[in-house]
């Protein structure tokens, strides 16, 4: 028995120290980073500071980038072109602060160059920063949701969380939220049924959670719930770790109705009933249309008590009629691919 008792502690000790060394290992890495984002700082300082006021002429740059090569040659991020990014995200960022700001400290050198030269707004700047923290994204990851303007779409979504859920949840829940998600990843048209788009998305299920972000857990499609012995199904169901409550998604392939909020409402009755333990918050509903009239969605959540946002999503990336017009066919693409590899062939 005793045996046993310790092997059980051992194990639980030798738990709590691999955690105790991956938390240092953290904490080195994220003070390594600190420390290179500072330097690049005052780097990118002087150099901007030079170029302003220094007549050192045009390859004054390349000249910084060649000395310093040459004195620390092991140390790679010298270049003319990296010492060239360094002073212009100094000149970005120090039109609001003095100081590196801390959330730009946090991430990698790469996520920063990439930031500033897609992003021209400080705001936005720091949102990224600050989600890239948050959710951990790579820079693939942060290129792609910069691309789908994420922060252009975060916390629009109408809703009536601040008159149904406490104060300090309704902010988070309300952050979580986009309008309009961006579900061109599917491949369908724009006049594709409920059905069809339900369907892809479960098929690409990694691309829908991406696209809704952090924290949701696919519980499943068509989910069955009882209820006076009749069944109900549930478009999609998900369990929010970070909120800690469940999340009904309907999806709608026309324009809002406001029955729909009704029906909406109806479901998060039933998961908060059946499903919902003592733990967790209220559930919340999100609903997908086609597209909304700001005031009728309004109307139509102002009575309801039950917490949900109403949303637009987008099949495809609309492109303007008189630009279509200016695109090649298909048939004009292959013809120019036939007749280059016709030339390569003589």
């Amino acid at each position: 028995m005793n045996q046993e008792l310790n092997i059980k502690d051992f194990g639980n000790w030798i738990i709590d120290l691999k955690s105790r060394i991956h938390e240092a290992q953290r904490k080195v890495a994220f003070s390594i980073n600190s420390q290179l984002i500072e330097l690049y700082w005052d780097i990118g300082k002087s150099v901007a500071e030079k170029q302003e006021k220094a007549n050192w002429g045009s390859n004054f740059i390349e000249r910084v980038a060649t000395e310093l090569k040459h004195e620390f040659p092991q140390i790679k991020g010298f270049s003319r072109r990296n010492l060239y990014a360094m002073s212009q995200w100094y000149k970005f960022y120090s039109q609001k602060y003095q100081f590196v700001p801390q959330p730009v400290a946090q991430i990698p050198w790469s996520h920063n160059r990439l930031i500033i030269s897609k992003v021209k707004n400080i705001d936005e700047a720091e949102f990224y920063c600050l989600k890239t923290i948050e959710n951990g994204w790579d820079r693939d990851t942060l290129e792609i949701q910069i691309t789908k303007k994420l922060f252009e779409k975060a916390g629009k979504a109408i809703h009536n969380f601040g008159n149904t859920l406490p104060a300090s949840q309704s902010k988070l829940v309300e952050q979580t939220l986009k309008d309009p998600y961006n579900f061109d990843f599917l491949g369908l048209e724009d006049d594709a049924l409920e059905k069809a788009i339900e369907d892809e998305l479960a098929k690409h299920i990694t691309e829908f959670l991406l696209e809704l972000g952090k924290g949701f857990a696919f519980l499943g499609r068509q989910f069955k719930i009882e209820i006076s012995e009749n069944d109900y199904f549930i478009d999609m169901l998900f369990y929010h770790v970070e909120l800690r409550c469940y999340v009904v998604i309907e999806l709608k392939s026309g324009k809002f109705k406001p029955e729909f909020a009704g029906k909406l409402n109806f479901y998060l009755s039933a998961i908060d009933s059946q499903l919902r333990k003592t733990n967790d918050n209220p559930s919340i509903g999100i609903l997908l249309c086609k597209s909304k009239d700001r005031i009728e969605v309004e109307y139509a959540l102002r009575d309801i008590n039950k917490p949900m946002g109403i949303s637009e999503y987008r099949l495809t990336d609309a492109i303007p009629e008189n630009f279509k017009t200016k695109l090649p066919s298909i048939e004009e693409i292959e013809s120019e691919l036939e007749n280059k590899i016709e030339k390569n062939r003589r």
